[in-house]
């Protein structure tokens, strides 16, 4: 890592928005660049290594899951000296933008990408569709995914019925079904979990060849808020970047759930509505065995008493 980025991520808690704005364009200015996209857009490069992470992030999502209130390459940039460019929205817009892709146009007809050995793409949900999306500005590069839509056209996803009101955005025009788009990738991975209905209906979807899915069942429909809480997606991102990421090094990773409490309350209510009080013995006495979990005890004992 260089010396410049030692001390990254900057703690930019406490500023006032107009005052975190100016201070995330400052250090894009210092480090590598800021573009202002838009009324809603924004692009901030952070200039390191060899390895360039694009992320796609809200400014909301950043307030609630980072705690020095900064872009998660930020982040990578600190831990591993990679390269970030971080892609930031006002709200939800799945980045369907013109200056968005006019960015994107210009960063592909400048070289941008050739200068980096390896290139990924990144973001969840929204963003998870934008970072499948844009990858293609860059083919060969490497991109994650968490539980991201294919696309909001009302002709092929009609059946979500989550983002109603912004299915007149324009899904149809350039960069736009990012099942097609991710076509170009060298790798791309897709996280879900198969009981979020909606959510694994799009990553069907996502069936192509180069593409990878792993399951997350009873991770629910916040699997980046939860991979931040068990500090499991800077690694996963790292397995990317060296391309070990497959099922038995996912699998590998996944075993921090068993010590993960909401992972843990999701399996255990489902096997009490699904009427399996023998497992939910077994998954209580585990639990019992391990941590101290009063939730676990007392159902443990209850169905110890309900089985004689």
């Amino acid at each position: 890592m260089s010396e410049s980025q030692s001390n990254f991520p900057p703690d930019l808690t406490g500023l006032s928005r107009g005052d975190w704005f100016g201070a995330l364009r400052k250090i894009g200015k210092d480090t590598g660049f800021a573009e202002p996209l838009g009324r809603l857009h924004a692009g901030i490069f952070v200039e390191d290594g060899d390895t360039l992470l694009v992320t796609f992030e809200t400014i909301p999502g950043i307030e609630a899951l980072s705690k020095t209130r900064t872009p998660f390459g930020f982040e990578m940039t600190g831990a591993l000296g990679w390269s970030s460019l971080s892609m930031l929205a006002h709200r939800d817009t799945w980045f369907r933008d013109p200056s968005v892709f006019a960015f994107f146009d210009q960063l592909t007809d400048d070289g941008f990408f050739d200068d980096f050995e390896t290139v990924i793409f990144y973001g969840a949900g929204p963003c998870g569709y934008a970072a499948g999306a844009f990858s293609v500005a860059t083919p060969g590069a490497r991109v994650l995914m968490l539980q991201p839509q294919a696309t909001l056209d009302p002709r092929v996803t009609e059946w979500d019925d989550r983002f109603a009101e912004l299915r007149r955005l324009n899904f149809t025009s350039r960069y736009g079904y990012a099942p097609d788009m991710v076509e170009a990738a060298e790798k791309a991975f897709v996280l879900y979990d198969p009981r979020e209905r909606l959510d694994a209906m799009h990553s069907a979807l996502f069936t192509r060849k180069n593409v990878t899915r792993f399951r997350m069942p009873f991770m629910g429909s916040a699997l980046q808020s939860d991979l931040m809480t068990l500090g499991l997606l800077p690694q996963i991102l790292e397995a990317v970047e060296r391309d070990t990421l497959d099922t038995e090094r996912f699998a590998a990773l996944m075993r921090a759930r068993r010590d993960y409490p909401p992972y843990l309350r999701k399996l255990l209510a489902n096997l009490d509505a699904e009427e399996r009080p023998d497992l939910a013995r077994m998954l209580c006495a585990n639990v019992v065995g391990r941590m101290h979990a009063p939730r676990f005890r007392r159902r443990l004992a209850q169905l110890d008493g309900e089985g004689g």
